[in-house]
């Protein structure tokens, strides 16, 4: 059972930073997911791994290790998923241009 980017992104919006209420998607944390192999029909039992680039909102943000670990765990937990790995990246960096119309409407931003 084949896993898809859709599928990984709608789990991680179960994913919050602790200090701010709206889910790490629609912060915009979330810059690229990888899912190998990618083409499971070849062997359709085959489980996938799975590896995601993210940010934080700030570099030494005291929950890093916290919401690295939320991401691994919520996207583990997918049918199909073998492994998943998490890279927390500081290139792009984040900036509020990121948050989904979502986010800035449940933040008040507009």
């Amino acid at each position: 059972m084949a896993v898809t980017q859709e599928e990984i992104l709608t789990a991680l919006k179960d994913c919050y930073d602790p200090e701010i209420p709206v889910n790490i998607v629609d912060l915009g944390l979330i810059y690229e997911v990888k899912i190998k192999p990618e083409t499971p029909e070849i062997q359709p039992d085959t489980r996938q791994d799975v590896e995601v680039d993210m940010t934080l909102t700030a570099p030494g943000c005291p929950a890093h290790t916290q919401i690295s670990q939320q991401v691994k765990d919520r996207i583990e937990q997918l049918p199909g998923v073998s492994s998943a790995t998490v890279n927390v990246v500081w290139t792009p960096q984040w900036t509020p241009e990121r948050l989904s119309q979502a986010a800035r409407t449940q933040l008040g931003i507009e």
